[in-house]
């Protein structure tokens, strides 16, 4: 019995009876190209005559083989290799990683064990753990950045503190003016259906006021920013990482923190306060609209009343939010964005990854601000 493909370049196969034993033997090209072609038919063959005892397997023949012809053998040899085996050596080599693949360990399948729910949260608690190693390594690499730069000055990398300025602040300006305008609208609508109730109608100053200045408007902000400005420097580190761009400047000798992460924390912690006002302001114009229009309370009263029952410390207050959330958004994105693996599943989960612990620090770091200065403003 003989099977061979028209062309001479194609995977073929012979089989000889003699002697009590089955004789197979290979030649030609067994490669994707040439097997695809007749992967069926060949897988046939290749089974039927594996299945018989005492065959001697001649693959001498073989002119080119690569990793498709190669497991095409392998899974119809039962993943092993004959006894009776007559290859060349360079082929013999594909055949040693095919064998040294299979004898790996598979990963073990996890225990229901009694203490297997205390184990995990261990895991994740030395996971946050390590997360806050890094996170503090990082703080003190900009630290380092700053005694850097005041002693050699020149080094400031000013255009990359520029670059992230535009992207992160000035592209920001529509989307943030946009949603402060409607939540201001929001707010005053809905507060103005209660304080209407109990005749109250001129307290939707204060509650505008105090709300958007010194809470609403920096908060946010920064849970806009978070999402579209901490991902976007999230997933630039990171396919800067799979792509090795980072490996290579560190290979130059540059400062990965100084050209990377430095001007993104500087360029975030600047425009941060600017957008906090610009916000606020969108915001209030759209509460005071609503306001004329529900409680019938004009623009020229509201301007007016607005500095006497809203303190201005609290607007010094929202100012330094936004420099210290610009901070942390930062700082957590490159963080994430450092973490990444090279692949595609890494990109993705550090990326949301950034986003969620972003928008969470900085609500705790709100409610700190909260607490420590209850006293003031108010």
């Amino acid at each position: 019995m003989k099977f061979s493909p028209p062309s001479e370049r194609r995977a073929g196969l012979a089989c000889t009876d003699q002697n009590g034993g089955t004789t197979v033997t290979l030649s030609g090209t067994w490669s994707l190209a040439t097997v695809g072609q007749e992967l069926l038919a060949l897988q046939q063959a290749l089974t039927q005559h594996a299945a018989k005892p005492n065959v001697n397997w001649d693959c001498e023949g073989i002119e080119a083989l690569d990793s498709a012809g190669a497991m095409l053998l392998w899974n119809s040899w039962g993943r092993e290799l004959p006894e009776l085996l007559l290859i060349r050596p360079e082929h013999s080599k594909v055949f040693a990683r095919l064998t040294t693949a299979d004898a790996c360990p598979a990963a073990p399948t996890p225990l229901n064990l009694p203490f297997a729910r205390v184990q995990a949260i261990g895991n994740r608690v030395l996971e946050a753990h390590q997360h806050c190693i890094d996170l503090i390594t990082l703080v003190g690499q900009m630290v380092m950045n700053v005694l850097h730069l005041c002693r050699y000055p020149a080094e400031l990398p000013a255009r990359e503190i520029g670059a992230n300025v535009f992207k992160a602040g000035v592209k920001a300006m529509p989307v943030t003016a946009l949603v402060g305008f409607l939540i201001g609208i929001v707010l005053s609508y809905l507060s103005s259906l209660q304080l209407r109730q109990f005749g109250a109608e001129v307290f939707i100053i204060n509650i505008l006021g105090l709300g958007i200045i010194r809470e609403l408007g920096p908060l946010l902000v920064a849970v806009l920013v978070a999402g579209r400005s901490g991902s976007s420097m999230t997933a630039q580190l990171g396919v800067m990482r799979v792509t090795e761009e980072i490996d290579a400047l560190i290979a130059m000798g540059v400062q990965r923190s100084l050209r990377l992460v430095f001007p993104k924390v500087v360029a975030l912690a600047a425009v941060m306060p600017l957008l906090v006002l610009w916000t606020t302001a969108a915001a209030l114009i759209g509460g005071m609209i609503s306001a004329e229009i529900q409680l019938d309370i004009s623009y020229g009263f509201f301007l007016e009343t607005l500095p006497k029952v809203v303190p201005v410390a609290n607007l010094w207050i929202a100012l330094c939010k936004g420099v210290v959330f610009g901070a942390a958004i930062a700082l957590v994105a490159c963080h994430f964005g450092l973490r990444v693996r090279p692949n595609t599943e890494s990109l993705s989960a550090n990326t949301t990854a950034s986003v969620v612990t972003a928008i969470t620090v900085v609500i705790l770091i709100d409610a700190v601000f909260a607490m420590s200065t209850r006293g003031i403003g108010v």
